[in-house]
């Protein structure tokens, strides 16, 4: 199966990879930084974290349907992770939480930028007999690059002292060379036509160019989003029952771990019996780490909640691009894409400040429980489902 995925695929997963690395090893740091050394409130983590989230994934639209305009995706991506690599040396800069917010946003244009043409090239150059596998894969070298930076972030930490700020700066080379790949490893289809005219992406839905099966998915993946707050709440709640600073990272050490066992697998074997039981089983799992999260008392009780919950990701990321994927038209996949994540962003957004203002009004528990609930909630959605199957593949 892996001798079957396009060239292009797995330069797209390294891309990633580096990328992830330096991603990781800020994240895994950033929200102790906040509360610890910038004295940040749980609620202005909250908002940090859902504004910054949000607007990557709102900004996704409008770069897929560029993309689909010029019929080219790679000059959105350098762009994209080239906002991603200059906005690194600005976290260890950073004095205040406006400051970080600021880092956090370009941080997040980028990766909005560069979202949904990468999601919609993966699309243009692998046969839909085996884009389970290949969306797998790219989540899959994604997670290695998420479990290696924040291990690095350990490591940095115990050598440097729990100098945060110092650790940071080690994260700039690695964005650099996802920016090197794209510009000397990235090649497009030549048969990628241009739309030749520009449309808005909401006046695209408005004309109802996309199925219905297309809307149920965003529906499923709003709900779904409302569910998974940022993973800052993860750390944050390692470090409530006990973990030391130097070892926090290891929180999303765990969490890409599980994420990267999972992501290929599922996807391969969602080419094979479908999508929509393994993504059933994905929620489910959501459900199970949220419970872990919310009733653990000890350290090992809320690490096991962060393994599941990077089983979830493994789940479930890979298969909701997958399912957009085959239910958009081929000609207009950048621009769906960019719709599935504008509906995501406000999702995100509601979701982190909700869940940041439920943990300082009243606890941590609460704060996982309302996620077991939507998950709860977006799983009853995907049983409801109407049928369908995949748009006929015109490229």
């Amino acid at each position: 199966m892996l001798r079957g995925i396009p060239r292009t695929v797995w330069v797209l997963g390294l891309i990633s990879l580096f990328m992830d690395i330096s991603s990781e090893m800020v994240h895994g740091l950033l929200p102790i930084f906040l509360v610890t050394t910038l004295g940040t409130s749980m609620l202005a983590v909250g908002l940090i974290e859902g504004v910054a989230e949000a607007t990557a994934l709102i900004v996704k639209v409008f770069s897929g349907t560029l993309s689909d305009y010029f019929g080219k995706r790679k000059g959105l991506l350098l762009l994209g992770y080239g906002l991603g690599a200059l906005s690194k040396p600005l976290f260890p800069l950073a004095g205040s939480a406006d400051a970080v917010l600021g880092a956090r946003v370009i941080d997040r244009i980028g990766k909005g930028i560069r979202g949904a043409p990468r999601d919609a090239l993966v699309a243009d150059v692998t046969p839909a007999t085996v884009r389970g596998a290949a969306y797998g894969l790219r989540q899959s070298l994604d997670s290695v690059g998420a479990f290696i930076g924040p291990l690095l972030a350990v490591l940095l930490m115990l050598l440097l002292s729990n100098d945060i700020q110092l650790v940071m700066w080690f994260a700039v080379l690695p964005a650099f060379i996802a920016v090197a790949l794209i510009i000397f490893g990235v090649k497009e289809p030549a048969s990628n036509k241009p739309s030749g005219v520009l449309h808005s992406p909401i006046r695209r839905a408005s004309l109802k160019l996309f199925p219905p099966a297309f809307w149920w998915v965003v529906l499923i993946g709003g709900v779904f989003t409302l569910a998974r707050f940022s993973e800052a709440f993860l750390v944050l709640r390692a470090q409530q029952v006990g973990m030391s600073l130097a070892w926090i990272p290891l929180v999303m050490v765990i969490l890409a771990l599980f994420y990267l066992l999972s992501a290929y697998p599922v996807g391969q074997l969602s080419d094979r019996i479908g999508r929509h039981g393994l993504l059933a089983a994905g929620l489910g799992l959501l459900i199970v780490a949220d419970l872990l999260l919310a009733s653990g008392d000890s350290l090992l009780m809320i690490l096991l909640g962060v393994a599941v919950w990077g089983l979830h990701l493994g789940f479930t990321q890979g298969l909701l691009a997958a399912m957009v994927a085959d239910t958009a038209p081929a000609e207009l996949r950048g621009t769906a894409f960019g719709v599935f994540n504008l509906i995501s962003g406000g999702c995100m957004l509601v979701a982190s400040v909700l869940a940041g203002w439920l943990w300082q009004t009243w606890g941590a528990a609460t704060c996982f429980y309302s996620g077991a609930l939507f998950a709860a909630l977006a799983c009853l959605l995907l049983q409801l489902r109407p049928g369908w199957t995949r748009y006929p593949v015109s490229s």
